[in-house]
């Protein structure tokens, strides 16, 4: 996700924590605090066998930026502990001590592995029906449910505390770690020290650093349980340090906000960041829709929202044939797929779930897998399979031959976000295409033709 400013902090650990861009571990929840209360404590499975990370490739990155240049890359490495001492008056003015971070940081040495993975964000570079293959299995529904059952009491005191639908939390845990099995190796302050100095966000990356030295300082969580995604995200619904300031709640009463080991600090934390995002209670995420083939795919566009009325007088159904329970509820239409797959109305929930991670892939899958474990049944429609799928290649190309024929879609990187969709759209609807905005083979061959 041109992935800047609040957003970005659930980002960059999507797909990693699920296992699919790295290996990941799982985690023990040690006993807690002998005050918590018995109605909200709880206990996750024990770490699994992992296996260590392979080496940095040495290879430049995929984005092209200059400094994901293998050379730059090597010259920022031998400048790190340069780089990591020159954040230490920063570091002083958020109240971290000297001896704090002499301790966390001159041993330091950067993991150049994470460069490699940098450029690589599943939830942009898979279609939507894999990703969702993936994510909302039989498995992973069958051990929600499981998990729901177990945690009731935490499940029902985070409910009633912040009017979060439990299930939205148990399928955010599901998605993002695989309910704590894929919660990432990798101690927090390597990762994040290490995007703090080298690579193309260094700016971002600083301040979640020193947000993890602030968390070291306070104590919440031990030092080495601070481990988590390449990225820095950590906890089975994995924080940025930076949300962890923001959003930990210290539900349990112990004294720490334990985003890692105490189960209703995690849920508290997690709903607490959704309530704080615009999370309505009662509410549902969307709905599947029938779009009917002779729609104006214009309007297909998160700038457009329409009440689902609205909606309802351009064609557009419910694909179980049910009314809207709430017809004057404002939505925008997602066609993932374009016209040849399923569309969604997308109500203020989605909208909030994807502030947790801005990717619409994985706001997608959130709700289809709460769905599920509320007992809901999979899409109805099928989704283009047959569709060839651009590759990486491919699809740079598809972008720069749209920013050359003056599209704006940022800047090319082979990852097809909105603005990609809207520049196809806008091209298929000035060269006698259906403008659903969907990056097909046919799509790049006309372009290639021009």
């Amino acid at each position: 996700m041109g992935i800047d400013g609040k957003g970005m902090h659930k980002a960059w650990s999507i797909f990693i924590a699920a296992g699919v861009a790295v290996v990941a571990c799982g985690i023990a929840f040690g006993q807690g605090a002998q005050d918590r209360s018995p109605a909200t404590t709880g206990a996750l499975p024990p770490p699994t066998a992992q296996q260590p990370p392979p080496p940095w490739s040495g290879e430049s990155g995929a984005s092209g930026h200059p400094l994901m240049t293998a050379d730059a890359i090597r010259t920022a490495a031998t400048h790190f502990h340069t780089c990591i001492d020159k954040l230490w008056p920063q570091a002083a003015r958020r109240g971290i001590s000297r001896s704090v971070f002499h301790n966390y940081t001159a041993s330091l040495t950067p993991d150049l592995r994470i460069l490699d993975l940098l450029d690589n964000q599943p939830e942009f570079t898979k279609t939507f029906w894999d990703y969702l293959d993936i994510l909302v299995t039989n498995e992973r529904i069958e051990q929600g449910r499981a998990l729901l059952e177990k945690y009731r009491t935490a499940f029902d005191s985070v409910e009633r505390a912040f009017g979060v639908d439990r299930h939205i939390l148990a399928a955010i845990w599901g998605v993002e770690t695989k309910y704590g099995t894929l919660i990432g190796e990798r101690p927090v302050l390597r990762s994040t020290a290490t995007l703090a100095c080298i690579g193309r966000r260094q700016d971002y990356f600083r301040e979640e650093f020193l947000s993890t030295l602030e968390i070291l300082q306070r104590g919440d969580v031990r030092p080495d349980r601070l481990v988590g995604s390449w990225a820095g995200a950590f906890g089975p619904t994995q924080f940025m340090p930076t949300a962890f300031k923001i959003y930990a709640v210290d539900f349990d009463r112990d004294g720490h906000r334990d985003v890692v080991d105490s189960v209703p600090d995690i849920l508290a934390s997690t709903a607490n960041n959704l309530k704080k995002d615009g999370w309505r209670t009662g509410n549902t995420w969307g709905y599947e829709v029938v779009v009917p083939a002779t729609f104006n795919f214009l309007l297909a566009d998160h700038s457009r929202p329409m009440s689902l009325r609205e909606w309802e007088r351009h064609g557009v159904r419910r694909a179980n044939g049910q009314p809207f329970p709430r017809p004057d509820e404002q939505a925008f239409l997602l066609v993932p797929a374009g016209v040849q797959g399923p569309g969604f109305l997308m109500l203020n929930n989605f909208s909030v779930i994807m502030k947790y991670n801005p990717a619409e892939a994985y706001a997608l899958a959130i709700g289809h897998l709460a769905d599920r474990l509320r007992g809901g049944g999979p899409f109805q429609q099928d989704w283009p399979r047959y569709e060839r799928v651009l590759s990486r290649t491919e699809r740079l190309e598809l972008q720069q031959l749209l920013s050359r024929h003056g599209y704006d879609v940022g800047e090319p990187d082979g990852l097809l976000g909105l603005k990609t969709r809207t520049a196809i759209r806008d091209f298929q609807a000035k060269n006698g295409r259906i403008p659903d905005g969907f990056a097909s083979a046919g799509v790049l061959d006309q372009l290639r033709s021009r």
